[in-house]
């Protein structure tokens, strides 16, 4: 199939072009063609960073004139008006070309970005770790600044000012979060976010960086137990071919992918680990990976760095044996109850039942 014809019918499947009909047909196509998948979510990829980019430009100026706004009520105090002022007549001027020169650098970014290698079993593998540890700077910025404006209306504390952003869910109703081992180990402090915003104090209890995953437990007294967990955890192995999907933290809001189980070993034939087909970035790391029927079969650790749309996830197994583990140490008790109410509704629902469950992960 050309790939003319696919970029085209996914441009107008990202605006909301299609009729219901052609859109049945084209995510049908999408299922039953991994290729042409594939080459679908790398085009739903780039033109989603190239609104980003889009919505970047037009904050920026919205920033701008509230700073112009502040500066002249006296509100806040700017030094170097003159260079400001230069800066901005340029970018007024030059604007047009600024943009294109921009977007073609976040598209060779994106395509070019390297990652860290890791070693196992004696043998060099080039697999990137999907943690995002270079925060968007835009947002930092947006943060730093809501904080200030905060500071003027009331004290507050100090905000938490984390370097890196990954992925998490809910292990139990309890505030038990499972995420990788290679992400508890980045940090001194933790927190977790979950889908409104609300950031709870966590404390890492059990890491194993062989099987790469790693417990939390929320340690915040304003953390409330959940409902029920909607998803049940699949000790045994998932069936290849089979059509998975997961949520994680990419971006500062919750995002979703689907893609299907390529492997029933990771790499070098790892027999812990799946290979998955399916589109993930710097902050999937600790995601958890689902079948249609809500099962838990896996949690994302890594990519591979050569190759487009390889990923791995440790198999469910592994928590299991870090649950278990635990309670040999007699750290903690912790109950999986598996209570599965996703099984036989439509994705919509299931994604909606599922994002209070998944969390970002921050840390310091």
């Amino acid at each position: 199939m050309e790939k003319q014809f696919l970029t085209d019918a996914a441009e107008r499947y990202y605006h909301n072009e299609m009729t219901p009909e052609e859109r049945v047909y084209f995510e049908k196509l999408r299922n039953d063609n991994p290729e042409a998948d594939q080459i679908v979510v790398e085009h739903l990829f780039f033109l989603e960073q190239l609104d980003r980019l889009s919505r970047i430009q037009k904050l920026r100026q919205v920033m701008n004139t509230v700073e112009d706004k502040l500066e002249v009520e006296g509100a806040i105090q700017l030094k170097n008006n003159k260079f400001k002022a230069k800066v901005i007549h340029i970018w007024k001027r030059y604007k047009r070309t600024i943009s294109v020169a921009a977007a073609a650098a976040v598209v060779v970014s994106v395509f070019t970005a390297s990652g860290v290698s890791i070693f196992s079993q004696n043998k060099k593998a080039a697999l990137t770790p999907l943690v995002d540890r270079k925060l968007n700077q835009m947002e930092h910025k947006l943060n730093q600044m809501e904080n200030k404006l905060k500071d003027v209306a009331t004290p507050q504390t100090t905000p938490f000012e984390a370097n890196f952003r990954a992925t998490g869910f809910l292990l139990n109703r309890n505030g038990y979060i499972i995420t990788n081992a290679h992400v508890a180990n980045l940090a001194r402090n933790l927190i977790v976010e979950n889908a409104k915003g609300v950031q709870f104090t966590a404390e890492s209890i059990y890491s194993n960086t062989l099987t790469d995953i790693a417990i939390l437990k929320i340690t915040d007294s304003n953390f409330k137990r959940t409902g029920p967990l909607p998803y049940t955890f699949r000790e045994e192995d998932a069936d290849l071919a089979e059509q998975i999907f997961t949520l994680g933290y990419p971006r500062e809001e919750i995002v979703y992918n689907q893609g299907y189980l390529s492997a029933l070993s990771g790499y070098y034939g790892d027999t812990t680990s799946y290979q998955i087909g399916i589109s993930v970035n710097p902050g999937n790391s600790g995601g958890p990976v689902l079948n249609k029927n809500g099962e838990v079969i896996g949690v994302i650790t890594s990519k591979e760095t050569n190759a487009d749309g390889v990923v791995f996830a440790i198999k469910a197994e592994s928590i299991y044996q870090a649950v278990k583990e635990i309670k040999e140490r007699e750290q903690d008790t912790i109950k999986i109850v598996n209570d599965n109410s996703l099984k036989g509704h439509d994705r919509v629902q299931q994604i909606k039942s599922l994002s209070n469950y998944v969390f970002k992960v921050k840390g310091n």
